[in-house]
């Protein structure tokens, strides 16, 4: 069972910057998301939103870069900066994601923001070494058990070999665990994510094998590719103490847990 999260500390170890993939429109959530992105769900009396930014100060993480879509005008400007995605109704995670690249100079963290995390799992991917690093959990079956509205097929898994990936996305099998939507890259990791997107992106056929299309592609898609050429994206193991809120069920359970 999942403990509330104690009061948060700081957890600082260096300045960086929080980009957080808001531009969705969460329709599976229902009336929760009829006229709000899902970032200003609340659970336990905060929104998702005021969560993630309580865990990115207390990670020390100066600045937060929201990248929005959906219903993007119902979100306070307090504490971040905005990006937006024109194209929310038609591209995906990473295409949302790569709304702002200017934004990943000097290296970055990132995190879907439907996502509920204990602030020492923020801090974690924060402080990985290497120049990639994406957080994963090991102990994500039991939360499949009963839910409803999100089988099993849909988690996005990653499967390492020692400390490096080398296989992700949607029902890869074999011993995986779950990538929770969180990761960093270096400065150098980050020209390497960028300079590879745009390299996929002239290529006339799709390059991402997994995604309906170019701009249907998921982080995990490019993630596989990066990892395809070579590059060492390192795990950050976690077990437990984070929630998707994806669907009904979701919200329910982390809203009795939280």
């Amino acid at each position: 069972m999942l403990t509330p999260p104690r009061a948060t500390r700081t957890l600082a170890f260096r300045m960086g910057k929080l980009l957080l993939i808001a531009a969705g429109r969460g329709r599976r959530l229902g009336p929760e998301t009829d006229e709000r992105p899902k970032c200003l769900v609340e659970v336990a009396g905060k929104t998702l939103l005021q969560h993630q930014l309580d865990a990115a100060r207390a990670a020390g993480l100066e600045e937060v870069v929201l990248i929005r879509g959906w219903q993007g005008g119902r979100i306070p400007p307090d504490g971040v900066r905005f990006v937006e995605n024109p194209r929310w109704e038609s591209n995906n995670i990473l295409g949302s994601l790569m709304c702002a690249e200017a934004e990943m100079d000097g290296g970055f963290v990132f995190a879907y923001s439907d996502i509920l995390y204990r602030p020492e799992i923020l801090a974690r991917a924060a402080r990985a070494p290497g120049d990639a690093a994406i957080v994963v959990d090991r102990d994500w079956k039991p939360r499949y058990e009963g839910r409803v509205g999100h089988p099993v097929q849909e988690a996005e898994l990653a499967s390492f070999e020692g400390d490096r990936l080398v296989r992700t996305g949607k029902g890869i099998g074999g011993d995986a665990a779950e990538f929770i939507g969180m990761g960093r890259f270096s400065a150098e990791g980050a020209r390497r994510f960028r300079d590879l997107y745009h390299e996929l992106k002239r290529e006339p056929a799709n390059p991402y094998p997994r995604a309906r299309s170019f701009e249907q592609a998921y982080v995990t898609d490019h993630l596989q590719a990066l990892a395809d050429r070579g590059e060492a994206i390192r795990p950050v193991w976690i077990e437990g103490g984070w929630f998707e809120i994806d669907v009904p069920h979701d919200l329910a359970a982390a809203r009795r847990a939280w």
